[in-house]
């Protein structure tokens, strides 16, 4: 495998995501391109040449592996103009680091003073750069402020090393399994191979599960449902953990016996974003919903949908048949995501494995703050089945609470 693909192998979801924000011709291109030492961006005297948000992966040292977002200037005008401009504030819901880049010759405006009141409220950490040092020498200084030259390439080092200190280490950030297991545990992972399954290879989820389970140390061991009792009886040590794909719970639970502890990779998928106890939360809506509620199922990703697709097809049908009454079901996808909330009973999402940290908590603050429980698919799928309460013995304190 070539280096660029390797390094593109890294999902969007897991990679640092840094916007560059300001007004139209504050260099904002000029500066991404200067940052990254490549010419990612168009350049132009012209107002406006950026009219929708580019994005583009990348290894940046010492940051590792990054998405780097330039946004439409937020000044942008007319009726394509405000669409620019809502556009830069939707990137705002998923950056870990905001650049708000000011022409140091103007100084800072009202809109860029905008932006940083949207930075504090959506407690994005931000710095702001006031580019073209190398022909204004009375720049403000302060613990936020760094001054460069795009154009020259005074200051990148700098900005990066500012940059680095305000991400998230390794270290800090959490684990998908490799906190609840023990060095030389036997984690079984069930694995459906169907209609809906690509070929040729495993979606991200088991992908990221493997690899954790990996540095912890234990030892993983791939199978179907359909070999799943089989695999069972033939390993020499009882596994710790067996987690499944959230379409074969109940099949997965039957055949799995109860002295070992059961999950799915989208339960576990909802911790490692950071929103598993909403989720657990939210799931009892289910059992308060009337016919004609509105229900949103919610998928972080654009996938080819099959013709049993789980979103739109089998979560739909199941929560009709355990309710019994006549919902109304809509559907999102990839980064649309509706702004008006407050017309759902129910909002059900996918584990957000294409989907950074920030985007999914935001979604979920979004319905928290309208009063709309928000959960997701594998939650949904094994309180339907009745094995909800199983599927959490591994997070005691969790289970504890649950009702």
């Amino acid at each position: 495998m070539s280096q660029t693909a390797g390094l593109n192998a890294v999902p969007s979801g897991e990679r640092v995501h840094i916007g560059f924000f300001g007004m139209r011709n504050a260099g904002k291109s000029s500066l991404v391109n200067a940052f990254t030492g490549q010419q990612l961006a168009i350049v132009s005297d012209k107002k406006g040449t950026t009219t929708d948000p580019v994005y583009k992966a990348m290894e940046l040292l010492p940051m590792g592996p990054v998405m780097i977002v330039d946004t439409p200037g937020f000044d942008d005008e007319g009726e394509l103009g405000e669409l620019r401009v809502k556009k830069t504030k939707q990137v705002l819901n998923k950056v870990d680091v905001a650049i708000l880049v000011v022409d140091a010759a103007k100084g800072l405006s009202d809109c860029d003073r905008q932006l940083v009141e949207m930075f504090s409220k959506k407690e994005v950490p931000y710095l702001i750069v006031y580019n073209k040092s190398d022909i204004v020498q009375d720049i403000p200084t302060n613990d936020n402020t760094v001054s460069v030259s795009a154009l020259k390439g005074i200051g990148m080092r700098e900005l990066k090393e500012r940059v680095s200190t305000m991400l998230k280490t390794e270290d800090t950030k959490l684990k998908i399994v490799g906190d609840i297991i023990e060095p030389s545990d036997f984690v079984v992972l069930v694995v459906p191979i169907d209609s809906a399954a690509p070929k040729g290879r495993l979606i991200l989820p088991q992908q990221q599960t493997i690899r954790d389970i990996l540095e912890a140390g234990a030892t993983s061991i791939v199978c179907r449902e359909s070999e799943l009792s089989e695999t069972l009886a033939g390993i020499s040590k009882k596994p710790s953990l067996v987690i499944t794909d959230s379409q074969a719970f109940e099949k997965v639970s039957a055949d799995t016996p109860e002295d070992i502890k059961l999950t799915s990779f989208s339960i576990l998928m909802a911790r490692y974003k950071g929103f598993l106890e909403t989720a657990v939360e939210g799931v009892h809506a289910i059992d308060k919903l009337n016919d004609g509620d509105k229900i949103l199922i919610s998928e972080g990703c654009t996938h080819h949908r099959q013709c049993d697709d789980i979103g739109t097809v089998k979560i739909p049908r199941w929560l009709k048949k355990y309710t019994g009454k006549e919902l109304i079901i809509e559907t999102s996808s990839g980064r649309d995501f509706p702004e008006n909330l407050k017309d759902y009973a129910l909002i059900i999402h996918c584990g957000g494995c294409m989907l950074n940290e920030r985007e999914v908590r935001y979604r979920m603050k979004c319905a928290v703050d309208s009063k709309v429980p928000f959960t997701n698919y594998g939650i949904t799928i094994a309180y339907m089945q009745g094995i909800l309460k199983r599927s959490l013995e591994i997070f005691p304190k969790l289970l504890k609470d649950f009702k």
